[in-house]
């Protein structure tokens, strides 16, 4: 195996695939390799509906080998460190490959252990998470009998932001449908001061929260999960915030008392949340990333800022907009135009990534809103929705659910992972 690689790709999940794929488009001459470890590719965003029993786990499931673009080197192997003042990356079994090009594409990893008890509550399965089973999430939402729903997620960067809260709408529908919506205490929990920061998707949420009865708790930072108790510990992100709780009546109301070390106790008789996530050891403990341990690149050209023949792009950037995989979709032909600029001897002058993120809301079965924003938090609806006769994607649509369902996947498998257009 050589080497040596004229562009190097780390990472085989969309934004690694859709890179590379992109690339031998535009020059199927260009020597590409991918480091990627993993037998299996997924389709993540569909765990969303896996987790409400309404997709199979099965269908987001692909062999790596399956959609690795042809004419691509894959090195099967784990990335475990940078030499960029020698244009080289450390491997675990095949040593140091160098690179002319590198792209630094290896997403992020879940880091369940920077809150207290959250390992063991997943390990003993009294804590779910559709980031980590979402099978898992489905058997804990059917064997639900009542009681208190708590749903949440951390205060570091997640991949798609909404998940937490797209959840909590579906299991609040499926209480309503099966009969426990009066047994039942649904409650949203996020450190952020509001539940959506784009104003008209904002509303539309605020009205679907209204419509299900759930308890909106914004300020609250998860610290701790005591699963033998089955009670989660949060803290106030905000001093001002009233501090309330579930009491075991399951009636949600004003402690009399303050909280010892602001700290309030929800008991709970379903848990669901996103773990905290980082940027993997290797990229996090190299001279890539910026002070919050992401990788360091100009937010529109996805250049790295100390190393120009490296890009990053995906969950592992340091961009301050959501980490989705429609974000890819835009980042990557800025990353594949820049290189391609760069082995012709010029500049790598594109700039055009304005941020652009998108967040499917599903809020209920059948029923979704579709987020699509920049780096201002602008809502940029895609005209194209208009083909669909979705003229307002601000509001909840059934036609937005199906395409979620049934286009999004297919347009991934069949358009995106090959490096076409969408």
């Amino acid at each position: 195996m050589s080497k040596h690689h004229q562009i190097l790709i780390i990472g085989g999940g969309t934004g690694g695939i859709m890179t590379a794929a992109r690339l031998l488009k535009k020059n199927k001459s260009l020597d590409v390799a991918i480091i990627e470890p993993s037998e299996k590719h997924y389709y993540q965003p569909a765990w969303t509906l896996v987790g409400a029993g309404d997709y199979s786990f099965k269908k987001t499931e692909k062999r790596m080998d399956d959609v690795m673009p042809k004419n691509v080197t894959w090195i099967q192997d784990y990335a475990t460190g940078f030499d960029p003042d020698n244009n080289s990356v450390g491997t675990k079994f095949n040593g140091d490959i160098s690179y002319d090009y590198l792209v630094v594409a290896p997403g992020l990893v879940m880091a369940p252990h920077l809150i207290e008890g959250l390992p063991e509550a997943l390990e003993k399965g009294v804590a779910c998470s559709n980031y980590i089973n979402p099978e898992h999430t489905w058997e804990v939402l059917r064997n639900f009998k009542g009681g208190n729903a708590v749903f949440t997620q951390p205060t570091t960067p997640i991949k798609c932001g909404g998940a937490p809260q797209k959840i909590a709408y579906l299991a609040a529908d499926y209480f309503n449908k099966h009969g426990l919506h009066d047994k039942t205490n649904v409650v949203f929990a996020t450190p952020g001061s509001v539940i959506f920061g784009v104003k008209p998707i904002r509303e539309t949420l605020m009205k679907v929260i209204g419509r299900y009865g759930i308890h909106f708790k914004p300020f609250y930072s998860p610290i701790k999960i005591d699963a033998d108790k089955k009670i989660i510990y949060f803290k106030h992100t905000d001093p001002n915030e009233n501090k309330c709780f579930v009491n075991e009546n399951n009636i949600l109301g004003e402690k009399s008392s303050p909280v010892i070390d602001e700290v309030i106790e929800m008991p709970f008789d379903m848990l669901h949340l996103a773990p905290p996530q980082a940027a993997p050891e290797f990229v996090r403990n190299s001279t890539l990333v910026n002070a919050s341990g992401w990788l360091d690149v100009d937010i529109h050209s996805l250049q790295h800022n100390t190393y120009p023949n490296i890009f990053g792009l995906g969950d592992v950037a340091a961009l301050p907009t959501a980490k989705t995989g429609a974000a890819i979709r835009k980042q990557s032909p800025v990353v594949v135009d820049n290189i391609l600029k760069l082995i012709k001897h010029q500049k790598a002058t594109n700039r055009n990534y304005n941020g652009y993120s998108s967040c499917p809301l599903v809020t209920g079965y059948g029923k979704m809103t579709l987020a699509e924003f920049d780096y201002q938090s602008n809502f940029t609806p895609d005209p194209k929705l208009k083909r669909m006769f979705v003229f307002s994607s601000d509001k909840e649509h059934w036609r937005l659910y199906m395409f979620k369902k049934i286009m999004l996947p297919y347009l991934y498998w069949n358009k995106m992972l090959k490096g076409q257009e969408i």
